[in-house]
C-alpha cells in the first residue's frame, strides 16, 4: 500500500481513491439471522465491496444503475478485506470507534482502519466473545468540521455482478504506523507476517540506520501469474566483508526460508565497481504474495533498511462500470478451491510449530490474529456460571433505526451493568434513548434513534462475568433529488443556487472547479439549507466566480456552471492635466459608469498603492487620486485603467520648485568635512529646483571648473559633486555653492578640513639596562597630524637582523617604555611609531645599540680550605648562571665578628676560586664574603655561615694515594719516573721516603710540598725496581703508604735450542727460557726457519707460550736451520738462538747410508743417540717388513683445559664525577665460558637502562650512563661456571652533581638530601 505523502505543513497528506463524475449509486442492506448458523460457532464481520475495473469518468445521464452494498453476518473466518481494483486507500487509526478524518479534496474518500483489540481495563473497545484481532471497517471519509465521524462496517455476501474479487492487503510501514497501531501490521503473505503470538507485545529493537544501500529496491505492481526483479545494491570500498542481508515480508517473516519455485535469492560481486548486488525474484506471483516488503542490510554496527510494496493485479475479465461505493467486495470462495475443513479443530490439535504449514495449506492470511483469537478460545472454554445465554458477537443497525441487546441470565438476581466503550450506562427519566426492559430471566437493553457515535463496543457484567459485543451503525446514502442549474450574469449580481438531496440535515460539499467553497464567516460565499434544500449564495457576483460549481452528497453529486460577464464601461468625466507648485495640494478625478467598478492608478506605467502621501477614493461612479502636497517626484504622466476593461483615462502633471541646497544630507557637524590626506574626497549634495538650476562651486574669488584635473566640480540632476583625487593639506578651506534658476537662487557654504597622520616621534633613548629588559624613553612628535596623539607603538630587532618585532599591541599612552624578555648579550635597536585618529606615522629613527647584561648568580659552596694563626684560605665554586656578560673574577671581603665594616681583601679581581686572606689578628673571628664580578656589576655575595676562628688547628696526616699507584706501577728502562702523591696535614707534615728499609739513592729526587710529595726520576734503570714506603708526619702522627715500582727490559734469547726430532715433513724442537727475563714474565716466543740455501729467516709462529713445538710442512729435499727470540711485555729480545744442527727432509723410503748406523735425522757434526735414530726409523718406515722392526706409536694424554673461574684483574676502587659516563673493568679466566653477574650493593642488576654489560674474550666491563650520587656504592662482579665462581668488588664515589636546589625538584627526601650535602662537604675537605 503506497505511504502516506506529506503536506506543505509537515503533515502526512490523505491519499484518495480516484472517483468518477457520475452519479452515486444506491445502496442496500440485509441481515441474515444469526440463528441459521450453528449456535456453538462464533461470527466475525467480513467486509467485501464490489468495484468496477477501472476508474472512468461517466456522464450524469449515462450513469449505470446503482450497485447494492450488502452486509452478511457469516461464520467466522479470518477477516479479509477485498478489492478489485489497487487504487490508494487510506488507513487511520481508530479509537473508541471514532474517527476524525483529515479534510480532502471534493473527491469521494475511501478509509480503511483498523481496531487494534485493548483489554477490558482501558477506555478503549472492550475485548468482545468474538475473538477478533483485528476488524476492516470501510467508512466515507467526512469534513474535519463535523463533530460527527463514523466507522461503517460492511460485511455483505459475495458480489453478484460475478467479478473476481481480490484480497485487499493492508500494511502500515514502521514509519507511518500511529501510535494507536503500534507494534502490528496486517497479514500480507499467505504464511502470514505479524509477529509471534508470544512477541505480540514485545518492541522490535532496531538498529540505528546508516547509509549503506546505494540502489533501493523500489515498489512495483505485477499481473497474477507474472515475475518481477527487486534488486538493492550496497557499495562496498570501505567493507571489509560482504554485508549481511536480509528479505521480510511484513514485519517479521523471514524470507530465506521460503525461497523455492516462487522465490530465489541472488547475490553477485563486481570486483572492478565494488558494489555488492542483492536480488529477489518473484516467479509466477499469486495473488496472496501482495503487500509490503522490506530489505535490510547490516555490517557491523551499521544497518540500513528499506520498504517497498508490491501489487498483484487480477487480469480484468472485461469492461465494467465504476461505482466508489462498491470500492471494496467479499472474495467468492471457490468451492473446489478451498475445502470445506474445520481450521479452528486443526489449528486446536495442532503443535505450535505446525501454524505456518496449517497457514500455507488453507490460505490463512492473519495468523497473527487467528493465533491469538484461538489462545483466548482456550481459556474461554469453562461455561459461564453468570450467564445462560451470552450477548451475540456482534450486532447492526441503520442509522435512526433502534436495536435491541439481550442476554439469558442464569441467576436474575444478580445485579447487571451495561457498558459503551467501558463507560457504564447509567438510566435517566429524561433521556429515552436507553431503555433497560426484564422479561424472566432476559435483560434487554433498548438504543434508539441510533447514531454513528452508538457505533461502539458494548459490554454487560453479572458479579464477575462479563461477556461483549460490538455494534455498527451504518449510514444510507444522500443522494441528490433535484439537480443544479447553470447560471449565467454579470458582475455585482446575487447567483444562487439551489439543489435537493433525499434526507434532511445531510451533510453536503460545496465544490468550485474541484476545490471546495470556504464557507467561513468573512466568505463571499454563503450556504443555506431548508429541510432537504441546499443553496448557495453569492451576493455581490465578480469576474472570478465563473466557473464549474458541484454539490458533493454521499449518494452523488450535481455540478452546474456559472457564467458572470462584465458590463459595458461609459466616461462621464475625463482626466484633465494640472500643473501645481511644490507642496501645492494635487488632485486627479474622474467619472465612470459602471459606478461600482474599480480601476487601477498609474504614474508612468507604474502601479500606485495608496499611502500616507497618495490617497486614493472610489464612490460609486467617482474615481479621484489626492495629494495633499504635491512634490518633484509627483510630476509624470497619470493614467487611470478601470479594471476588466481595456479603456483607459490619462493625464499630465507638472509640478515646479525653486533651487534649493541640501546640506542636511552630509550629516556633518558644522558643515565640516574632514578628510585624511593622501584619499579621495568626493562630496555629493543634493539639491531641488524645477526646471534643473544651474551650479557653481568656489574657493574663495576662485571658481572650481568642471574640467579640473585634481579639483572639479561636476552636477546632476538631482545633486552636485566636488571631487578632490588626492588631498593635500593646501586643500583645507570654506567652499561655496550658489544655485540659479528662473525661480530663485540659493547659496551655502562646506568646510573642508585636512588631516594627516603624524610625524616621526625622536629616536628613542635608552636609560637603563637589565638582564633580559630595558628602559626607554623618547619625545612625541613635532606635528600631530591635526589630530591629537592617541599612543605609541614599540618595535624592536636585534642589531644584525633586519626584522622588527611589535612590542605592545595596545596602545602606550607614556612616552616610556620597559620591553622584556630579551636575549642577554644580544645587541638590539629600538624605534618608536606615533598614532593618532587617522593612522600610524612613519617609525622614529632607531635609538643607538644597546646590549642586556645581567650579574651572575652568588657564588657556591664557600668553605674553609685552611686557617693559620694568621691567614684564612677560602675556596669556593663558581657561579650556577654566569649569564652573556661573563666572569671577571672575584672580590673577597671580611669582617671582624662584632662589627658591621666589611674589609676588600684583594684590590684586584682573582680568576681562581681559591684565596688566602692574609694579615689577620690571632685568634680573632671573623665572617668572609665573595662576590662575583662582570661588566654589568656585583653578583649578590656568599657569605659563611658561621665564624671562622684564626687559629692553626692540628690535623693528622691522610696519604691520598693515586688510584693508579695503587697497584704496580709499571715503567721501562729508559723513561721518565713521575710520581705525585698527595696528602693532608696541618700544620706542614714531614715527608719521609724508604725503599726495602733503606734511604734511596741520589739518583732519585724527592721534593715536597704542604700537601704533596714527588718522586722523579729522570732516567729509569733496573735497579729502580722495589716496594718504596712513604712516611708522613705530624707530630706524633703517622701515615705510610707502599709503592710498587718495576722498571722492565728487554729478555734475554732462549737457551739450549735443539732439534730433537725429524719426521716426513715434520721437525720438533726444544729450548729452555732465557736467563734474564727482563724484570718481566716472558709472554711468548717468536720461531724462525731458514733454508741452508738461501739462510733466509722466515716467521713460522708468534707469541707461542711453550718451549716446545712441532714444526710442519716443510719441503721435501730441502735442509733447514731455526731460532728463537724470546718476548715479554717490553718486547723481543734483541738476540735470537738457533740451532746448531740442521734438518733435512727426506723423502718417506730413502735412507741415508753415511753413516754407521745408516740413519740420521739431522746433519750434524755428531750423529744421533743410537735409541733415537731406531726409533726415528721405525717410525718413518713401520711399513718395511725387511727391516724387522714394529712401530710402536707413543701414547698422549689429553690436557685438561677446563679449570673454574679465577680474576686475573681485579676491579678498583674509582671515583666517577656526576653525569658523567663511567666504567669498571676486571678481567676473570674460566673453562667452559662462565656466566658473568654484576651487582649493586650486593642486589643483581637486571634490565636497568642506566647500566650497560659488556663481556670479551674473558674482559668484563660495566658502564654507568650519567652517574649520580645515588650511583654511589659497593659493585660486585661474580662469574660461576660449572666448576665453581669467584667475585671481585669494588667502591664506586660519584662526586659533584647537584645542588640543594635541584635535589628538592627531584623529589629526595630531604634526610637523603642532608646525608649527601655532609658527605659532599666531607669529601671536599678531604680533599
Amino acid at each position: 500500500m503506497p505511504e502516506p505523502t506529506k503536506k506543505d505543513d509537515g503533515q502526512p497528506e490523505e491519499n484518495v481513491a480516484p472517483v468518477s463524475g457520475d452519479a452515486p449509486s444506491e445502496n442496500s442492506v440485509e441481515i441474515t439471522p444469526k440463528e441459521a448458523k450453528a449456535a456453538t460457532k462464533d461470527t466475525e464481520v467480513i467486509v467485501t465491496v464490489t468495484e468496477p475495473e477501472a476508474a472512468v469518468p461517466i456522464p450524469a445521464a449515462e450513469a449505470p444503475q446503482p450497485q447494492p452494498i450488502t452486509i452478511v453476518v457469516t461464520e467466522i473466518e479470518p477477516v479479509e478485506a477485498e478489492v478489485t481494483d489497487t487504487g490508494p486507500i487510506v488507513t487511520e487509526p481508530v479509537e473508541n470507534g471514532h474517527n476524525e478524518p483529515e479534510p480532502t479534496r471534493a473527491e469521494k474518500l475511501v478509509e480503511v482502519t483498523e481496531v487494534k483489540e485493548e483489554e477490558p481495563s482501558t477506555s478503549k473497545v472492550p475485548a468482545s466473545s468474538l475473538k477478533k484481532s483485528a476488524k476492516t471497517i470501510v467508512t466515507p471519509l467526512k469534513d474535519k468540521d463535523d463533530d460527527v465521524t463514523a466507522s461503517t462496517p460492511s460485511p455483505p455476501p459475495p458480489a453478484e455482478n460475478g467479478s473476481t474479487p481480490k484480497k485487499l492487503s493492508i500494511d502500515l510501514p514502521n514509519d507511518s504506523d500511529p501510535e494507536s497501531t503500534r507494534g502490528r501490521k496486517d497479514s500480507v503473505w499467505s504464511l502470514g507476517d505479524g509477529q509471534p503470538p508470544e512477541d505480540i507485545d514485545k518492541q522490535i529493537d532496531t538498529p540505528p540506520l546508516s547509509t549503506l544501500l546505494i540502489e533501493k529496491p523500489q515498489g512495483g505492481s505485477i499481473t497474477v501469474g507474472g515475475d518481477i526483479s527487486f534488486v538493492a545494491k550496497v557499495e562496498a570500498k570501505d567493507l571489509l566483508r560482504k554485508p549481511t542481508i536480509k528479505w521480510f515480508k511484513g514485519k517479521w517473516m523471514d524470507l530465506a526460508s521460503k525461497t523455492g519455485k516462487h522465490l530465489q535469492l541472488k547475490e553477485s560481486f563486481d570486483r572492478f565497481s565494488k558494489i555488492h548486488t542483492f536480488e529477489m525474484h518473484i516467479i509466477k506471483a499469486k495473488e496472496n504474495y501482495a503487500g509490503n516488503y522490506r530489505c535490510e542490510v547490516t555490517y557491523k554496527d551499521k544497518f540500513d533498511s528499506c520498504s517497498f510494496d508490491l501489487e498483484v493485479k487480477e487480469i480484468p475479465e472485461g469492461s465494467q462500470s465504476i461505482d466508489i461505493r462498491s470500492a471494496f467486495k467479499r472474495r467468492e470462495h471457490k468451492q473446489e478451491e478451498t475445502p470445506d475443513v474445520d481450521v479452528w479443530e486443526i489449528l486446536k490439535k495442532a503443535r505450535p510449530d505446525e501454524y505456518e504449514k496449517i497457514a500455507f495449506t488453507y490460505g490463512i492470511t492473519d495468523l497473527r490474529g487467528l493465533l491469538k483469537r484461538l489462545k483466548k478460545t482456550k481459556k474461554e472454554e469453562k461455561k459461564s456460571e453468570a450467564f445462560a445465554k451470552r450477548l451475540d458477537p456482534a450486532y447492526q443497525a441503520d442509522k435512526g433505526g433502534k436495536i435491541r441487546l439481550i442476554v439469558d441470565l442464569a441467576d436474575p438476581t444478580v445485579e447487571l451493568k451495561w457498558y459503551k466503550n467501558g463507560q457504564e450506562i447509567r438510566p435517566t427519566p429524561n433521556n429515552r434513548k436507553y431503555i433497560f426492559e426484564h422479561k424472566g430471566t432476559q435483560r434487554i437493553m433498548v438504543i434508539n434513534n441510533c447514531q454513528m457515535s452508538d457505533d461502539a463496543a458494548y459490554s454487560v457484567t453479572a458479579g464477575d462475568e462479563k461477556c461483549t459485543t460490538e455494534l455498527f451503525v451504518k449510514e444510507l446514502p444522500v443522494n441528490i433529488v433535484k439537480e443544479l442549474e447553470p447560471v449565467k450574469t454579470t458582475v455585482n449580481e446575487r447567483i444562487e443556487l439551489e439543489c435537493e438531496v433525499s434526507e434532511e440535515g445531510a451533510k453536503v460539499k460545496w465544490m468550485k472547479n474541484g476545490v471546495e467553497v470556504p464557507t467561513g464567516v468573512r466568505s463571499r460565499y454563503r450556504v443555506k439549507s431548508e429541510g432537504t434544500k441546499h443553496w448557495l449564495i453569492i451576493d455581490d457576483a465578480s469576474k472570478d466566480d465563473t466557473g464549474t460549481y458541484s454539490l458533493m452528497a454521499t449518494g452523488g453529486t450535481s455540478q452546474a456552471h456559472v457564467q458572470v460577464d462584465l458590463k459595458p464601461l461609459k466616461i462621464l468625466m475625463d482626466l484633465q492635466s494640472v500643473t501645481v507648485m511644490l507642496g501645492q495640494p494635487l488632485k486627479l478625478n474622474c467619472e465612470i459608469y459602471p459606478g461600482n467598478v474599480p480601476g487601477r492608478w498609474y504614474k508612468n506605467g507604474q502601479l500606485i498603492q495608496p499611502n500616507d502621501h497618495i490617497n486614493i477614493l472610489h464612490k460609486t461612479k467617482n474615481h479621484n487620486l489626492d495629494i495633499e502636497s504635491a512634490t518633484i517626484h509627483d510630476a509624470g504622466d497619470y493614467t487611470f485603467v478601470p479594471e476588466g476593461y481595456t479603456q483607459t483615462l490619462s493625464a499630465k502633471v507638472h509640478v515646479i520648485d525653486p533651487p534649493k541646497v541640501h546640506l542636511e544630507a552630509l550629516n556633518v557637524q558644522d558643515n565640516t568635512v574632514t578628510i585624511v590626506a593622501g584619499n579621495k574626497l568626493r562630496l555629493e549634495i543634493p539639491i531641488s529646483g524645477e526646471p534643473a538650476p544651474r551650479v557653481v562651486w568656489m574657493k574663495g574669488e576662485r571658481v572650481i571648473l568642471d574640467t579640473g584635473s585634481r579639483v572639479r566640480a561636476e552636477t546632476h540632476a538631482d545633486q552636485t559633486c566636488l571631487t578632490i583625487d588626492v588631498t593635500e593639506r593646501e586643500d583645507t578651506g570654506n567652499y561655496k555653492i550658489v544655485l540659479q534658476n528662473e525661480a530663485g537662487e540659493d547659496t551655502a557654504s562646506v568646510k573642508v578640513k585636512v588631516v594627516d597622520i603624524p610625524d616621526p616621534p625622536e629616536a628613542p633613548l635608552v636609560t637603563d639596562v637589565g638582564g633580559d629588559w630595558c628602559t626607554m624613553t623618547w619625545e612625541p612628535p613635532r606635528y600631530d597630524g591635526g589630530s591629537p596623539i592617541l599612543g605609541y607603538f614599540i618595535e624592536r630587532k636585534k642589531k644584525q637582523s633586519s626584522r622588527w618585532m611589535r612590542l605592545n599591541f595596545d596602545l602606550c599612552k607614556e612616552t616610556t617604555f620597559e620591553p622584556k624578555k630579551m636575549i642577554e648579550g644580544v645587541p638590539y635597536e629600538a624605534r618608536i611609531f606615533a598614532v593618532n585618529a587617522i593612522g600610524v606615522s612613519k617609525p622614529s629613527e632607531p635609538s643607538k645599540s644597546f646590549i642586556p647584561l645581567a650579574v651572575t648568580s652568588e657564588p657556591t659552596m664557600l668553605v674553609v680550605d685552611d686557617v693559620t694563626d694568621d691567614t684564612v684560605t677560602m675556596k669556593w665554586r663558581p657561579p650556577d648562571t654566569i649569564g652573556a656578560a661573563g666572569l671577571d673574577g672575584y672580590q673577597i671581603e671580611y669582617c671582624i665578628e662584632g662589627t658591621d665594616e666589611w674589609i676588600l681583601a684583594n684590590k684586584e679581581l682573582t680568576e681562581k676560586t681559591k684565596y688566602t686572606i692574609t694579615g689577620l689578628p690571632v685568634e680573632a673571628k671573623i665572617l668572609v664574603r665573595v662576590k662575583a664580578i662582570n661588566a654589568a656589576g656585583a653578583s649578590a655575595p656568599r657569605t659563611t655561615q658561621h665564624s671562622i676562628l684564626v687559629k692553626e688547628v692540628i690535623e693528622p696526616p691522610k696519604i691520598r694515594i693515586p688510584r693508579h699507584l695503587k697497584q704496580t706501577y709499571i715503567r721501562k728502562v729508559g723513561e721518565v719516573v713521575n710520581l705525585v702523591v698527595p696528602f693532608v696535614g696541618k700544620p706542614r707534615p714531614k715527608v719521609i721516603w724508604l725503599k726495602e728499609g733503606q734511604p734511596i739513592e741520589q739518583t732519585i729526587s724527592i721534593r715536597n710540598s704542604d700537601c704533596d710529595s714527588i718522586m722523579f726520576i729522570r732516567k729509569a734503570e733496573r735497579k729502580h725496581s722495589g716496594k718504596y714506603e712513604l712516611s708522613v708526619q705530624v707530630e706524633n702522627h703517622i701515615d705510610t703508604a707502599m709503592l710498587d715500582i718495576q722498571i722492565v727490559d728487554l729478555p734475554g734469547p732462549p737457551q739450549a735450542v735443539k732439534i730433537e726430532e725429524v719426521w716426513g715433513n715434520n721437525v720438533a724442537l726444544d729450548w729452555s727460557p732465557p736467563k734474564d727475563s727482563g724484570n718481566a714474565p716472558i709472554t711468548g716466543y717468536t720461531i724462525q726457519k731458514a733454508d741452508k740455501k738461501t739462510m733466509e729467516w722466515y716467521t713460522c709462529m708468534e707469541h707461542y707460550h711453550r718451549t716446545c713445538i712441532t714444526i710442519s710442512d716443510l719441503v721435501v729435499g730441502n735442509e733447514y736451520f731455526f731460532r728463537i727470540y724470546s718476548e715479554n711485555m717490553v718486547g723481543l729480545s734483541e738476540n735470537a738462538t738457533a740451532t746448531k744442527d740442521s734438518a733435512l727432509i727426506v723423502k718417506e723410503g730413502i735412507f741415508p747410508h753415511d753413516t754407521a748406523l745408516g740413519l740420521y735425522h739431522a746433519k750434524s757434526h755428531s750423529p744421533f743417540p743410537s735409541h733415537s735414530s731406531s726409533s726415528s726409523f721405525s717410525s718413518r718406515s713401520s711399513s718395511h717388513s725387511q727391516s724387522g722392526l714394529q712401530l710402536k706409536n707413543p701414547q698422549y694424554n689429553d690436557r685438561d683445559f677446563t679449570e673454574p673461574p679465577t680474576f686475573t684483574q681485579p676491579l678498583i676502587n674509582t671515583f666517577a664525577i656526576a653525569g658523567y659516563n663511567a666504567t669498571l673493568n676486571c678481567s676473570v679466566r674460566a673453562n667452559p665460558r662462565p656466566k658473568v653477574i654484576w651487582m649493586k650493593n650486593k642486589i643483581t642488576i637486571i634490565d636497568d637502562p642506566r647500566y650497560r654489560m659488556f663481556s670479551n674474550q674473558g674482559v668484563c666491563t660495566l658502564e654507568i650512563r650519567k652517574p649520580s650520587p645515588f650511583d654511589g656504592g659497593v659493585y660486585t662482579c661474580k662469574a660461576v661456571n660449572d666448576l665453581g665462581e669467584a667475585h671481585v668488588d669494588c667502591k664506586l664515589e660519584v662526586k659533584g652533581g647537584f645542588t640543594f636546589f635541584e635535589l628538592m625538584k627531584r623529589g629526595v627526601p630531604l634526610h637523603l638530601i642532608d646525608k649527601y650535602m655532609n658527605e659532599s662537604k666531607t669529601s671536599e675537605k678531604s680533599e
